[in-house]
């Protein structure tokens, strides 16, 4: 396949919405902790404990996404470099990984997602006792 630079410059777009989606996740799940740690220095409740433990497991998996995320973005950046100077082999190759990284990075979110809700389902569940 021939790459022209229009290729790998469709991806930023894309890359840049999905870095927005990922912050805005971050920053709700910020808030939560902040409100949940007011409520558990009031009472340790056990359903709080394992809301907390849900959150950092979320919030390592927002990290991960961020971080595969941002390294397609640059592999998208690189390759284009690699179109521009003519090296075409390496600019196949570095695509290649460039959507495996953002492979990557939309399976982690369908897993926080997945996460997400079984969170919520915790919380549906303190509420229904």
């Amino acid at each position: 396949m021939q790459l022209s630079l229009s290729i790998p410059a469709l991806l930023f777009p894309a890359i840049s919405l999905t870095m927005l989606a990922y912050n805005a996740r971050y920053l709700a799940i910020a808030a939560l902790i902040r409100q949940l740690h007011k409520q558990f220095e009031e009472t340790s409740a056990p359903p709080l404990k394992q809301q907390i433990n849900q959150l950092r497991k979320r919030l390592g998996i927002i990290k991960n996404m961020q971080a595969t995320a941002i390294i397609s973005f640059l592999l998208a950046t690189v390759t284009m470099f690699l179109i521009y100077v003519e090296m075409a082999i390496w600019a196949n190759a570095v695509f290649g990984i460039s959507l495996v990284f953002l492979v990557i990075s939309l399976i982690l979110s369908l897993l926080e997602v997945q996460l997400s809700t079984k969170a919520l389902g915790i919380q549906l569940k303190n509420m229904e006792n």
